[in-house]
């Protein structure tokens, strides 16, 4: 038999709930049933890690992701991230990503003959004009501003639309090193350790052998009173012969296996593409480069300083990269040849049989190579 009048207790929850009693046991069960899912989807990410392999895994995850792909909530994003695995196929640099980039130094070289020959001094295009191209004139991007104007260097930024950040870029010349050895000298890892005495960490972390991309995990001390910033980018670079160029493109991305760390700052806006155009050749000395770079390193100090430092960092560090390739190739530093060994010039089969070793040689995280930063 039930009792004619309710607990004392259940009466004055009922009174209660117009307060928001009721609301308040909805939300916490709510709560309650989304913590069941959550750690129902990691002991599932635990089970699949412990009855397939690494390479398994990926393949079904990259199934599933995109099945998944276009959903409200961002399914695959999450479920990437229980599954601790990194997406190939929203991440990779696409061929559209390099090609923009070399478009834009053809367009550069049409709109001034700027450095026509190495040792002539040519005036720049007025960044305000159509220099630099047509976004000024669809109102989308601000003007570009001249910061740097010397023989062999010229520096220009812009504002970054709805942000306090600008965006650089550098057009320049070498004629002392051929394009060949200052590309080599940018991607490799271990030769940049020692003539970069801000790198704290820096190794590959993932190659992904369909497209030739890698991401990378970089440490750089910042100047005092700062911390160190960390980037998780990924990168890829090619070589175009037939428009005698070289392209490296890079950008940040998230990766499962570098969470943030409490030491550092992560930086997590950061782009840069970097092109090369030889004067003649790979192998004979003389280039032209075009330099493009933004990211939010985070800081607490106004535009101007930031943009100071900016401004005056990448003129050194670019010095500091050209006198690296020439201690190279004075002293004859063994650097590995990236052009002769880039992935994206096998062929399909080679790809096929190189797979399984490339999967083999990720987990080791052997240092390999880095773009410039």
């Amino acid at each position: 038999m039930f009792p004619r009048r309710p607990p004392a207790s259940l009466v004055a929850w009922l009174a209660g709930a117009r307060g928001g009693g009721l609301l308040a046991v909805l939300a916490n069960q709510c709560r309650f049933v989304t913590g069941l899912r959550v750690r129902r989807a990691q002991q599932i990410a635990q089970l699949y890690g412990r009855l397939y392999s690494e390479s398994s895994r990926r393949v079904l995850l990259g199934r599933l992701w995109r099945r998944l792909h276009g959903r409200p909530g961002h399914a695959s994003v999450l479920m990437a991230a229980l599954a601790g695995v990194f997406v190939w196929d929203e991440e990779r640099i696409q061929e559209e990503e390099l090609q923009r980039s070399m478009n834009e130094m053809k367009r550069l070289e049409e709109m001034s003959n700027m450095f026509q020959s190495s040792g002539i001094r040519c005036q720049p295009p007025d960044p305000k004009s159509q220099t630099e191209g047509n976004e000024d004139s669809q109102g989308k991007e601000q003007p570009w501003e001249m910061v740097m104007d010397k023989k062999h260097f010229k520096l220009w930024r812009r504002p970054i639309t709805g942000t306090q950040l600008y965006q650089y870029r550098v057009f320049g010349t070498y004629t002392d090193v051929t394009p060949r050895q200052f590309f080599n000298v940018q991607l490799d890892t271990e030769y940049r350790k020692k003539w970069d005495a801000l790198v704290i960490k820096l190794e590959v972390i993932e190659r992904d052998v369909v497209s030739g991309s890698e991401v990378l995990h970089w440490v750089t001390h910042f100047p005092y009173p700062m911390y160190s910033r960390d980037y998780v980018y990924v990168r890829r670079y090619s070589v175009d012969r037939e428009n005698n160029m070289m392209v490296l493109v890079s950008r940040a991305v998230e990766h499962p296996s570098v969470p943030e760390s409490p030491e550092f700052v992560r930086v997590r806006s950061y782009e840069s593409q970097m092109v090369i155009r030889p004067h003649k050749s790979f192998d004979e000395n003389g280039f032209d480069y075009l330099l493009t770079y933004s990211d939010n390193p985070q800081t607490v100090f106004p535009r101007y300083c930031v943009s100071w430092m900016v401004s005056s960092g990448m003129p050194d560090f670019l010095e500091k990269l050209h006198m690296a390739t020439l201690k190279a190739k004075n002293m004859e530093i063994k650097v590995k040849d990236y052009i002769s060994a880039k992935p994206l010039e096998m062929s399909s089969e080679a790809k096929a049989t190189a797979q399984p070793s490339e999967r083999k040689n990720e987990g080791s995280c052997s240092p390999a190579r880095i773009e410039y930063a």
